[in-house]
């Protein structure tokens, strides 16, 4: 544990992180050459805000990523420095490799009114808060050695936000949206899910293993410093792999689509629509957006006239989830004022500055509406028009929820530069205050490979889960199953600190955008 790399290692990672850092910053100039604000300000905001939301991933870093790397540490399948090396470049493949779903997964609990303002006090205010507050919760927790869970705590401190939104706008008279509370419960069900199946499954992979391999050594604790028999070691760091893949790519995500907040909010222009998106493709979504249009017609009352675009209507909806008369007359026309400015773009790249930050925010509007309705039912569409909807919102997403490589590469090189400084303590908790005796090889492995196809099932349906609950909780099935006995003054106070996470989190972030709204005069 004491040990430190070599100088070779050293070099080697010295001169990946000035890789990474200079490929990160040189790309993010880039997208910013064409931004001619008229004051530093937006840039000073950006720099405080990136640094903030990094620190958070660097901290969960301190947390989850240390988990991959604990049973290989403690079963000697490879020294400390040479596990955190390992799991920091897998978790970074992981980060490039990602979606995005799980990133705006999480966005999408946010009052959507703060989301359409965060270039504003509230909204900067927003961000502020729920990363500061997450920060504080996981380095309280790390220091007392105790894994808890980034997912958590990010969540958390979404609600908190949304809630105080709620409580400052209902003293004004102002209506909000307050907290998504459907899309919260289906996060928190795989939160409360994750760490049960870990437990159950690690146990019955252990103990299907007895029943099918018969080697002994398998599981028996390792002897003095000598690594495991070669097959038992090849297990070990494939599961270390696994793990530390899937939590780049589903933990990762959540700092990124914070990030990606910070940047449509200082610099609009550059990142408020994708660039990316081809001519062809634009001329797709102005097809689709004329067939969409035309779809909702078939569902709005005719007896019901909307003037002008529709946008009033659409963010009335939005925030109140309540379906009234003049909704899809309204949702109908302003899908055809985006697709007409839209003919008249050619693409998104041509769409004016003074107009970006309106014309994303529209998009927006439009793709949460009909994600309601879908998940609401209302109106009852039929398959075939529900197809047309649901493709139209992909273009739609496409245009506004993406992730530029850059993020990807800072997200990653954050949690990785976590691991390798914050490992330890956490590390000691898993392998050594868990379970009486010391971790086998099998438990191990069974633990891992739980954890690595639980994170990894999750990431597949844009759910994020806690690699902390997952990977602990089945380190204590293995020890269950084994019939070692768990140290249950450390469970005590891991179950304490999971339980606690989730109120504290909602309660500091809460707070803190109270705070930070006041000083900026919201």
């Amino acid at each position: 544990m004491a040990g430190k790399p070599g100088r070779l290692g050293m070099a080697i990672f010295g001169i990946a992180l000035t890789v990474g850092i200079g490929y990160a910053g040189s790309q993010l100039l880039s997208d910013l050459a064409d931004v001619h604000p008229t004051s530093m300000m937006p840039f000073i905001l950006l720099g405080i805000a990136l640094l903030v939301a990094l620190g958070f991933e660097f901290v969960n870093g301190f947390h989850d990523t240390a988990n991959a790397v604990a049973t290989v540490i403690y079963t000697h399948t490879l020294s400390p420095q040479i596990a955190v090396v390992w799991s920091g470049m897998w978790n970074f493949i992981g980060v490039l490799v990602s979606t995005g779903a799980v990133a705006f997964g999480i966005i999408s609990l946010l009052p959507v009114e703060l989301i359409l303002q965060v270039g504003g006090g509230a909204g900067f205010a927003m961000v502020f808060a729920l990363l500061t507050a997450a920060i504080i919760w996981n380095l309280g927790t790390w220091y007392f050695g105790l894994p808890s869970s980034s997912s958590h705590t990010l969540i958390g401190s979404v609600i908190g936000v949304g809630l105080a939104n709620q409580f400052m706008r209902a003293s004004t008279g102002t209506a909000t949206s307050g907290v998504d509370w459907h899309q919260a419960s289906n996060i928190g069900k795989s939160l409360l899910i994750s760490p049960l199946v870990g437990f159950a499954a690690a146990g019955l992979l252990l103990l299907t293993m007895r029943m099918v391999v018969k080697n002994k050594a398998l599981y028996q604790a390792p002897v003095g410093e000598a690594p495991p028999p070669f097959y038992i070691r090849c297990l070990l760091l494939l599961t270390c792999t696994g793990v530390s893949f899937a939590h780049g790519s589903n933990d990762g995500q959540k700092g990124m689509g914070l990030i990606m907040l910070i940047l449509i909010g200082t610099v609009p222009t550059a990142y408020a629509l994708n660039h990316a998106v081809s001519a062809k493709e634009s001329q797709d979504f102005i097809a689709v957006s004329a067939q969409s249009a035309e779809t909702l017609g078939r569902y709005a009352d005719a007896s019901v006239a909307v003037a002008g675009d529709g946008r009033a209507e659409v963010t009335n909806y939005v925030r109140s989830r309540q379906l009234e008369a003049t909704t899809v007359p309204g949702l109908r026309n302003l899908v055809s004022a985006v697709g007409h400015d839209m003919s008249v773009y050619k693409e998104l790249r041509n769409v004016p500055v003074t107009k970006t930050r309106n014309f994303r925010n529209d998009m927006y509007l439009i793709s949460e509406a009909l994600r309601m309705m879908d998940k609401a039912h209302l109106p009852a569409v039929s398959p075939a028009d529900a197809e047309v909807l649901k493709n139209y919102r992909k273009h739609l997403d496409k245009a506004t929820k993406f992730i530029p490589s850059w993020v990807k590469v800072a997200v990653a090189i954050a949690l990785g530069l976590g691991t390798m400084i914050g490992w330890k303590r956490i590390v000691v908790t898993v392998g050594e205050k868990i379970g009486k005796d010391h971790l086998t090889y099998a438990q191990g492995a069974a633990a891992e490979l739980t954890a690595m196809v639980t994170i990894g099932a999750a990431d597949v349906f844009g759910l994020p889960v806690s690699t902390t609950h997952v990977l602990s909780s089945g380190v204590a099935g293995t020890m269950a199953a084994n019939k070692t006995g768990l140290q249950w003054g450390t469970v005590r106070n891991l179950l304490m600190a999971w339980v606690l996470t989730l109120p504290v989190s909602i309660l500091l972030s809460g707070t803190l955008f109270w705070a930070f709204s006041r000083m900026s005069g919201n």
